[in-house]
Formats: C-alpha cells, sequence, structure tokens
C-alpha cells in the first residue's frame, strides 16, 4: 500500500467549499455579463449594418471631457482606455485573491492554470505570426492570446450546468491569468511614444493609494480621486490607461490585518472592493466597449468572405480556434507528465479538450488588442472584429459538442459534490 505522502498529485481536485461558493457567486456574474455582452454584441452589429450605420459611427467619435487635462476622448476611447480599466482593476484583484488567500495558494494548485494560461497565450501567437510573416500585419501577432472570461462561462452556463467546480474554476483562473498577461503585452508592445514625466508622476498618487488601502482605509472620497489621477497620468505617459486598473488592484490588502481579527475574521480589502465594483465591471464596463467596438459592417456574405480572405483575419481564427485548443491542452497534459499527476476520479481528458475549445471565446481584450494594432476604425480592424466573431463562435459550438458529451457524467460528479446528507455547512464531498 501506497504512502499517503507518495500518492500521486490529483489535477482538477475538489477544493474547499468556502471558495466553491466564493467561485460560484463570480460564475454567477459573468454569466449575467456574458449575457449583457451578447446582448451588446448584436446591437452593435446590427445598428453598423442598418441603413442607420452612419449615427453608430458618429455617436462613437463624439468627443467629450476636458482638454486642458488631454482627456477630451472620443466615445469609443473613453471605452477602452476607461471603462476596461475598471474591468482589469476586477480581474487583478480577483487573480491576487485567488494567488494569496483562495485555494490557488497551493503551488500544487496554481501551476496547471498558469502553464495553461501561457501556453494559450503563446501558441496562438505563434500560429498568428507564421501566417502573417508577409501579410504586413505582424503586429496584431497578440490579437488571439486572450479568452473573453463573460463570454465563456456564459457558455459553459448554458451547456455546462453540471461541470464540476474545479473545471469551473481552472477555467476562470485560465482566463484572469491570460487577461493579465495580455496586459503585459500591451504595455510592453503596444506603447507608442512614451513620455516619462506623467508616467513618472503617476507613481505619486499610485503610492499615496497603496498606502490608504495597505493602511485598510475605505474611504471613496481619498481612494477614487487617487485611482483617477494615477489612470489619466499613466493615460497620458503614453502607455495604455488598463495597465493602471491592474497596478492599483496589485495595491490591495488581500487578508485582514492581525489587528482587524486576521484572515480568519472575514473578507480583506481586495474581496470587499471585488464586491464593489464587479457589477460596474459585468454590467456597465465590458459590455459597452462590446457595443462600442464590435459594430462592423460585414456587408452579407460576400463581405464575410473578403474579411476572412485577410491573412489578418484568418490568423485570428486559426489562433484562436486551433492555437488556443493546442496551447491549454497541451501544457496542461505536459504538466501532469512531468508532475506525474492524474486527473480527479471520474474526469478524462476530453474534458481537458472541452475546455481548451472553450478557451478559443476571445472578444474583450482581442477587440481592444486589434484596435491598438490597427487603429480603430481601419479595414484591417473591421476584418480583425469579424475574425474575433467568427472564431469566437467556431469555439463556442465545438466546446458545446465536446462538453454535451460527458453530461452524464457530469451530472453524477455533480450529484456527488453537491450531497449533505449529514446536514451540516456544505456537501459531504
Amino acid at each position: 500500500m501506497l504512502n499517503p505522502q507518495t500518492r500521486r498529485v490529483r489535477l482538477f481536485a475538489r477544493g474547499s467549499w468556502a471558495e466553491t461558493r466564493r467561485i460560484a457567486g463570480i460564475l454567477r456574474d459573468e454569466t449575467i455579463s456574458g449575457a449583457l455582452l451578447l446582448a451588446a454584441t448584436v446591437l452593435a452589429l446590427g445598428w453598423a449594418n442598418s441603413p442607420w450605420s452612419g449615427t453608430y459611427d458618429s455617436l462613437l467619435a463624439t468627443d467629450f471631457g476636458p482638454a486642458a487635462l488631454h482627456l477630451d476622448l472620443s466615445v469609443q476611447q473613453w471605452a477602452a482606455d476607461g471603462l476596461l480599466a475598471i474591468f482589469f482593476f476586477v480581474a487583478g484583484l480577483e487573480l491576487k485573491r485567488e494567488f494569496v488567500a483562495g485555494d490557488l495558494r497551493d503551488p500544487s494548485r496554481a501551476v496547471v492554470p498558469v502553464a495553461a494560461a501561457a501556453g494559450g497565450v503563446a501558441v496562438p501567437a505563434v500560429l498568428y505570426s507564421l501566417l502573417n510573416l508577409h501579410s504586413g500585419a505582424l503586429r496584431g501577432w497578440a490579437i488571439p492570446t486572450a479568452t473573453d472570461i463573460a463570454f465563456a462561462l456564459s457558455v459553459l452556463a448554458v451547456v455546462g450546468r453540471c461541470l464540476p467546480t474545479a473545471l469551473r474554476t481552472f477555467l476562470l483562473t485560465l482566463a484572469v491569468v491570460d487577461d493579465l498577461l495580455a496586459i503585459v503585452i500591451i504595455a510592453v508592445a503596444y506603447t507608442g511614444e512614451l513620455s516619462v514625466v506623467p508616467l513618472v508622476a503617476a507613481v505619486v498618487p499610485l503610492a499615496a493609494f497603496t498606502l490608504l488601502v495597505q493602511r485598510r482605509v475605505r474611504a471613496w472620497w481619498l481612494l477614487l480621486p487617487l485611482a483617477v489621477l494615477t489612470w489619466a497620468l499613466v493615460h497620458a505617459s503614453g502607455v495604455h490607461a488598463t495597465v493602471a486598473g491592474v497596478l492599483l488592484a496589485f495595491a490591495v490588502p488581500v487578508l485582514r490585518s492581525e489587528g482587524a481579527g486576521g484572515p480568519q475574521a472575514g473578507p480583506g480589502l481586495a474581496e470587499h472592493f471585488e464586491h464593489r465594483w464587479r457589477p460596474l465591471s459585468a454590467a456597465v464596463a465590458v459590455p459597452v466597449f462590446a457595443f462600442c467596438s464590435a459594430g462592423v459592417t460585414v456587408g452579407g456574405l460576400g463581405g464575410l468572405g473578403d474579411a476572412l480572405s485577410d491573412r489578418a483575419a484568418l490568423g485570428v481564427v486559426v489562433g484562436l480556434v486551433v492555437g488556443k485548443a493546442i496551447g491549454i491542452f497541451a501544457t496542461t497534459w505536459f504538466v501532469a507528465r512531468f508532475t506525474g499527476a492524474s486527473l480527479e476520479r471520474g474526469l478524462a481528458w476530453v474534458d481537458v479538450a472541452g475546455l481548451a475549445l472553450l478557451g478559443g471565446v476571445g472578444f474583450t481584450v482581442s477587440l481592444l488588442i486589434g484596435e491598438l494594432a490597427f487603429g480603430p476604425g481601419s479595414a484591417r480592424d473591421d476584418h480583425v472584429k469579424v475574425g474575433v466573431l467568427t472564431a469566437s463562435v467556431t469555439a463556442a459550438l465545438l466546446a458545446t459538442v465536446v462538453l454535451r458529451l460527458r453530461n452524464r457524467a457530469y451530472a453524477r460528479i455533480h450529484e456527488l459534490e453537491t450531497a449533505a446528507d449529514d446536514h451540516e455547512d456544505g456537501p459531504d464531498a
């Protein structure tokens, strides 16, 4: 009989009940966000392809904001630079909390989604680059690198209601990590002219914000002006302003101080901010950005064919549908082989394949990088949008087919996970 310490590590093992409940709440919010995102996308596409498409373009081009601060931006720019900073602030809070106080603080649990996210970023970028070496569109190599959290989880809500919690958590963590990797790429590869003075000046309000939150100050009238000032200075520096959202999130402490009762006394400041800002991110920031970015004039089947004949759009489709699936699945398999780990009982590698395909549902960050790479409203950016939409729908359909084949197995696992014959707080499992 094997010594307990020599037993093989299980991939996708059940997490703690407290973490399971918290993740379930996040999944509900992101599922609602996905529905709003879909509605905003359909509205934008319908308007952009209607006889009133000119009014849609005029709306997006409308400028507002203080010109003295160089913030007289268009509606489309405010959506990309301003609202998405909120999205990345929430994503940063979630990632930090997961690795500091969640189940992923255990390195054996964290290595799989982090490695899978890295593989899911690298392989699509390589495939896109190979297809566009001589097309003049190599600048868009990062477009197919990110999974859209809201869209992917919305697909799961429809086709995988009984999917084991560990697999849902894996997809959520993977999507958050590759979004954060995409932000690093944006900061490094898509920063044009860098203005050093505003960037250095941004350290002052960021440091003040950090000092206050580390002292567990929650007063919005102190924190919000500092956050806005940090965002404005980062924007003025030439670095994409969404980077400010991530920096602010990483400054927020996760655990309660000893004076406030320590980690056992309840949620820390990061979780408090996450609860406050996630509804705004899910219900406003992401859907409004989708509305401002997804409105592309397709021009019927002929226009669709023309768009997909562009090597940039083709690279996006191949990167998201093929590259994501290969990158996520292969990296997870190699981690298992390297560590000698095995899948949790009841799961099979086809389940990982289904999630890997679902990772190809890219939208929010892919559209953002497309605009940064080719310029919003350009012909190539429109082709990229068509590619992103086509790839996302294709990946969702393929993942649906694979995951539906395993519904009976998921139902048995779900029944085991939720059984509570002893009527205590939490299931027996």
